[in-house]
């Protein structure tokens, strides 16, 4: 039987596929408006009312990459659901509360009255904080296996900072590429601090994915495999040190090369998920639950990727709107 004449395989492949883009996307596109609230306590007022015009048009759209996976999740891998929102309930209930903390927080600072201005700023920090942590610790703890020991309890720590780390970079980058002036200059001092966390950050994950299971081990470094990956980690040091290069130099007077560091970030993003992705398949929930294991009948799926197929060109076509719209230099927060 052909590669697609069997629907319990391509199904279950489509929608792993589908999914793994919805959240690549999400974590690029949400993770600088993150890593800019995260930003927040290092500028002064007028700055923070620039950066939150940065990211207004796009915050709100962002997030539904997100709610996309975690449906797509659901209907299409309910037993890898359960276990995952099981073994995760905790930070996914920190994610949640800084989510809804971050969206109050980002109407209500503008139309509060003056006094109570600095207390929203706060709130906005504090959610978009949350929100980072805890997917850093989820993203620890899936590494693990999801297994609840001290010592994934210690990496999933781990991992919380040095995402979080990840999203200010990338907030920065795109400040760079959003702002002038001042603000341009103190967002690349914050990228060029924030680099460091963020070639840490891939070092441990890249470091622990083969060393806690012995199939992801054997997946990079057999022969030939071993040859044949060596370019991804080859790419990802070359972007690092292109990136330290172009932070040394920004800005420049005419802003010539200001998209790069967030072209580059949005990269070095994608090639750590396709790292990972390569790493985890075929499992859905490490070592325990295939994607085939875990999918959802064909004939559910089938009727599931209808639909997908419908509301998956509306969403991304919204974005690539939305983006294109609202290009340019952000400009004075308005709210009209």
């Amino acid at each position: 039987m052909g590669l697609f004449g069997d629907p319990a395989y391509w199904l279950p492949l489509t929608f792993a596929a589908l999914m793994g883009v919805s959240i690549l996307i999400y974590v690029v596109l949400d993770g600088f408006d993150l890593g800019v609230g995260v930003l927040f306590p290092f500028a002064d007022g007028a700055e923070k009312d620039r950066m939150v015009a940065s990211i207004g048009p796009f915050w709100d759209a962002n997030e539904t990459w997100l709610v996309l996976a975690v449906g797509l999740l659901l209907v299409a891998f309910p037993a890898a659901h359960g276990t995952i929102l099981t073994a995760l309930y905790l930070p996914v209930a920190v994610m949640l509360i800084g989510l809804i903390l971050r969206g109050v927080a980002f109407e209500f600072r503008v139309k509060a009255p003056t006094p109570h201005k600095r207390a929203w700023n706060g709130a906005f920090f504090v959610g978009s904080l949350m929100t980072s942590l805890a997917q850093g610790y989820m993203l620890g703890l899936y590494i693990m296996g999801l297994e609840q020991t001290w010592a994934t309890w210690a990496f999933g720590a781990l991992t919380a900072v040095f995402l979080t780390v990840g999203y200010s970079f990338i907030g920065a980058t795109w400040l760079i590429l959003k702002t002038e002036g001042a603000l341009q200059i103190k967002a690349v001092r914050w990228a060029r601090g924030g680099i460091w966390g963020l070639v840490l950050g891939l070092g441990a994950i890249s470091l622990a994915s083969p060393l806690v299971s012995e199939r992801i081990w054997a997946k990079w470094f057999s022969v030939p495999e071993i040859f044949a990956l060596a370019p991804l980690p080859l790419m990802s040091a070359g972007l690092v040190v292109l990136l330290w290069l172009a932070l040394r130099r920004l800005p420049t007077r005419d802003d010539s090369w200001a998209w790069f560091p967030f072209v580059a970030s949005v990269v070095l993003f994608m090639l750590a998920f396709f790292g990972l992705a390569y790493s985890f398949y075929p499992y859905v929930v490490p070592e325990k639950l295939t994607l085939y294991e875990a999918a959802s009948a064909p004939e559910s799926l089938f009727i599931i990727l209808i639909g997908t197929c419908v509301v998956l060109p509306m969403i991304g076509g919204y974005t690539v709107l939305a983006y294109t719209v609202f290009r340019g230099k952000a400009r004075d927060l308005r709210y009209d």
